[in-house]
Formats: C-alpha cells, structure tokens, sequence
C-alpha cells in the first residue's frame, strides 16, 4: 500500500489558458504519508460522507491473509518489513482529526493503484490484492485500528502463522494458499523442529529450489516473542507431518 494515483482535473480550453504559462504536470501518484497529509486537510470537512460499508472482523481476517506479511499494524499482530508501517503511517494524521472513514477511503485509493518499489514488481504490493466487499472491508478495518495505539491480540499459533507467514505460503491446515515462498505442506514434511526453526529465523541458510534470497523477512527472530516463535514451530511440524513429537 505505497502508491495512489492523483485526481486529475479537466483541460481548460485554449481561450481559457494564459499566454506564456505552463501548469507543471501533477505527480500521478503520492507516498501514503503525503497521502495521509493531504487528506487530512481537504477531506476533514466531509469526512463522514460517502462512507463505505465494511465489516471490520472480517476485515481482520482478510487483512491478516492478504497483507500482514508486508504491513506492519500493532492491532492485527502483524510485523511485516516490506511496505510501510500502518501505524507509523496515519498516527500524525489521525492526532490532527483524520477520521476512520477517511484513513478507509485513502487505503482502498492504495490499494487499487499500487506503486512499484524502486521499480522492482517482487517488492511491491500485487495488483488486484483486493476489491469490492473485499476491499471494502480490509479498508474498514484499517481506517478503525491504524494509528491508534491498538494492542495486538492474542494470536493463536494458527492465526500468527496467517497473519505472518500465510501470504506467502500455502498451508492446507491454516486455510492460506500464497505462492510467493514454497508450500509448506510438501516442504516441510519429513523435517524437524529445529529445521523449520532455523527456516523462520535464519531464511536465507537453506533457500528452497527455485526461490531466490532476500524475499522472506529476515526479523522474525527478533519480531516473533520467544514463546509464539516456539508455539508456530510446533504448529507447523504438526501440520506437516501429522504428529507433535
């Protein structure tokens, strides 16, 4: 969620247009904090028109599969290094007044017209993520939790591995079916605890056939606390090979 396109306005006729002015060309598209900014000074006076209806418990599950392994939100437990910081982002814009509505209407803006990381399509967030009811409401839920101060929940072992892992990876028992990483259903089955730990903290030591470095986060050693990284691991060597020893 690092890019939205600039309302553009309409061409003025050639007799509206005063000789020897050039209007400089608007940027087509804005980091999320300028974003935020500009929001929070034009959109505070009709910030409850046009409201958007999204369920924000089913936002949270949505938001946990699609976008916590890249976004950081204290709220949804979530640590992710690879796009920005959701809290980080509209704190400031909230303190000025910056309504749930309008932080809603800003993501869903994101969202539908993502911007390239340093022009590098792995790093950046995918098209078509999420839309209508969908995005409706990962952006509701959003808009009511970012910036606020919000603890993370208590996650279960299964939910942290949604929130954190499961974008990336499929895992027939957690439900998720990402393809960024390798299918953890084929790949860790007939491994060991301390492989699928070292895999979680140290990713780059073993890299699956046909993935490249770099793409896993390479925090969850210090993002994960000690007692959720012990419980995921035994999550997934359950999961994968069926007993818990």
């Amino acid at each position: 969620m690092v890019g939205v396109a600039s309302p553009r306005g309409g061409s003025a006729g050639a007799k509206d247009r005063m000789p020897g002015v050039v209007r400089p060309p608007l940027p087509r598209r804005l980091s999320l904090r300028a974003v935020a900014a500009i929001a929070t000074v034009g959109a505070l006076a009709v910030a409850g028109c046009n409201k958007d209806s999204g369920d924000t418990s089913r936002g949270q599950q949505l938001f946990n599969a699609r976008c916590g392994t890249c976004h950081t939100l204290a709220a949804a437990g979530t640590n992710g290094q690879q796009g920005p910081d959701l809290d980080d982002a509209f704190a400031a814009a909230r303190a000025r007044g910056m309504d749930s509505d309008t932080i809603a209407g800003v993501v869903k803006a994101q969202v539908e017209d993502p911007r390239p990381i340093n022009q590098n399509p792995s790093a950046s967030m995918p098209p078509d993520l999420a839309s209508g009811q969908d995005l409706d409401d990962i952006a509701a839920y959003i808009g009511s939790v970012a910036g606020t101060g919000q603890k993370p929940p208590q996650l279960t072992p299964s939910q942290l591995f949604v929130s954190s892992c499961g974008g990336c990876h499929t895992l027939a028992a957690a439900g998720t079916s990402g393809t960024t990483g390798p299918n953890l259903d084929t790949n860790l089955k007939g491994t060991t605890k301390p492989f699928i730990n070292e895999s979680i903290v140290d990713p780059n030591k073993q890299i699956a056939k046909g993935y490249a470095p770099n793409i896993m986060p390479q925090n969850f050693e210090t993002a994960i606390k000690p007692d959720d990284l012990k419980a995921l691991v035994a999550y997934l060597y359950t999961s994968t090979n069926g007993k818990s020893k």
